[in-house]
């Protein structure tokens, strides 16, 4: 069962859901890859303002917008294939105030000729801003794509005040990634643990 809550940020209004082992997405209104509220795939969705794991993103993501919160401190349970769910732990591990290019992510991974398919799965994270899939940019430095829109990856990094010249070494994200994936979860904890 997925329960979910709306929540007000800086950035509009935010659609949380969680199932009751951790957080199952944040979506944005006019979220690229989610098809809504209302549509077949969440016709068996429930409202639920006061669920734990929603209560506490709540919290976590008003200290995070006001700059109280670098890290965030929650079971995640998105579902994706193990390829998505391996560069959302990978994303995980990019620290706050820094950027990845799509190019370090795949070698992180340990595919560096998967650089569109990292993107694909990148586009396609349902834990907006908590992994953090808004601090991977292209390789020249450019803002590329992000399912909430630009204006929001804009907002986001600038919040983080992270230049893309803080880049953060594919190594660095590749040892945290792969002691999460030994793990076998998303464990957002310790992909974050280089803050």
């Amino acid at each position: 069962m997925i329960f979910y809550t709306r929540h007000r940020s800086p950035l509009g209004p935010l659609l949380l859901a969680a199932t009751e082992a951790g957080m199952a997405g944040i979506y944005f209104d006019g979220h690229r890859h989610f098809a809504g509220l209302g549509s077949a795939a969440t016709a068996d969705w429930s409202a639920a303002d006061h669920q734990p794991w929603l209560a506490l993103a709540k919290i976590q993501l008003d200290e995070y917008f006001d700059g109280k919160r670098q890290a965030f401190d929650l079971a995640l349970d998105p579902q994706g294939t193990p390829f998505q769910r391996q560069v959302w732990r990978a994303l995980g591990a990019i620290a706050y105030g820094a950027t990845s290019s799509y190019r370090q992510l795949a070698q992180a991974i340990g595919k560096p000729g998967a650089i569109r398919a990292v993107g694909a799965a990148n586009g396609r994270n349902p834990l907006s801003i908590i992994v953090p899939c808004h601090r991977v940019i292209g390789s020249n430095g450019d803002l590329t794509g992000y399912a909430g829109g630009l204006e929001r990856k804009r907002f986001l990094l600038a919040l983080e005040q992270a230049p893309a010249a803080v880049r953060m070494p594919a190594a660095a994200i590749t040892a945290v990634a792969m002691a999460s994936s030994s793990a076998g979860s998303m464990d957002l904890a310790a992909a974050q643990s280089l803050d």
